[in-house]
């Protein structure tokens, strides 16, 4: 392990205004999304969208780092030939790739996950970095509910992403950690604070117990919000407040950058999120975005499937990035003002 490589890739990824673009949907995933604008999924129709967000200039090049790839995408190439990996390194960012193999009920523990892929992970990191990845992604997914999370499930995922962190950086490959509590239930926000702490603190523990370097990785985590359905809906400040001293709570200095999903909140919410933490300022860390939804939903719906429509889906994706890249450093206030300044 060469570990000033991984960092100089590392801090890369959390450049001050840029972040990363999560395009590694799963093929059911993304026919969710294409049913939703009435477009057919399969590979062809995958390869062209995801093909008119690489080729978005402006996005690409001033406000995204990285691109989280699909094992489908990563090996496809664009309708010229040119591998779609080429085209994002092309335009100045990095190829990133999500190795979990998703998730599966955990024994013993009634209506918990674990996420799976770790067999023969080390042969697919190595193929992955031959074809260009420099960072990976993998995900384990925290529910909050009725006398869960347990222990069992909370420390089975981050033995498994602590494991997967060191596969990577063994590979040459910066992991990105992403320990998800999902916002689905009715829990305020007090209680995802409190585990969510739980769960950073049983990840960096056992990150710890597999000596993955912190300095070559990047956190991906929850932001501390309410539940969706709570009737009680913290706002925007609150959720920075409180988002900002649970990291200072429970992520080492040494981790270049933290970079958010977003979980399924708003566009306009995740952006004003990332905000206000950036704000605060005074951090030991580089907060940014790793999203998903919340930077395709618009590009999505512009684009349609139709070619026809490929310049209006790549000005929708390049307005999202910009407007995630200045709350990287602050510098947002609203949508619609920012379109007036402008």
């Amino acid at each position: 392990m060469n570990l000033a490589d991984l960092n100089k890739v590392a801090q890369a990824m959390v450049a001050p205004g840029k972040g990363i673009l999560a395009a590694d949907e799963s093929s059911g995933t993304i026919k969710k999304r294409f049913d939703a604008i009435g477009v057919d999924s399969n590979p062809d129709s995958r390869r062209d969208y995801r093909e008119m967000l690489f080729r978005s200039k402006d996005a690409m090049s001033k406000y995204i780092s990285g691109v989280i790839l699909y094992d489908e995408t990563i090996w496809q190439e664009a309708k010229d030939g040119t591998p779609l990996v080429k085209l994002i390194e092309q335009a100045g960012a990095i190829p990133g790739i999500k190795v979990d193999e998703g998730t599966q009920a955990l024994p013993n523990c009634p209506g918990e996950l674990i996420t799976v892929g770790l067999d023969k992970l080390a042969e697919r990191l190595k193929k992955y970095y031959e074809r260009g990845a420099r960072f990976a992604k993998w995900r384990a997914v925290i529910d909050i509910g009725p006398g869960i999370p347990s222990y069992t499930a909370v420390r089975t995922n981050a033995h498994a992403l602590a494991r997967y962190a060191a596969l990577c950086q063994a590979a040459q490959i910066v992991p990105i950690v992403e320990p998800e509590v999902l916002m689905d239930g009715d829990h305020d926000i007090d209680r995802c604070y409190e585990v969510t702490e739980f769960v950073l603190k049983e990840t960096f523990q056992e990150l710890y117990y597999q000596k993955v370097a912190l300095e070559g990785m990047i956190l991906k985590p929850n932001m501390a919000v309410s539940g969706k359905k709570s009737a009680k809906q913290a706002g925007v400040e609150e959720v920075a407040e409180k988002t900002v001293r649970l990291l200072k709570n429970c992520v080492p200095s040494a981790v270049p950058g933290i970079a958010f999903l977003s979980g399924g909140q708003s566009d306009e919410e995740a952006t004003a999120h990332l905000d206000a933490m950036n704000r605060i300022g005074g951090l030991p860390w580089k907060l940014t975005f790793s999203y998903g939804r919340a930077l395709q939903s618009a590009p999505q719906k512009a684009w349609s499937g139709r070619s026809k429509n490929i310049a209006a889906g790549q000005q929708a994706f390049t307005h999202r990035a910009r407007m995630n890249s200045l709350a990287s450093k602050g510098e947002w206030k609203s949508d619609l003002e920012t379109k007036k300044a402008a």
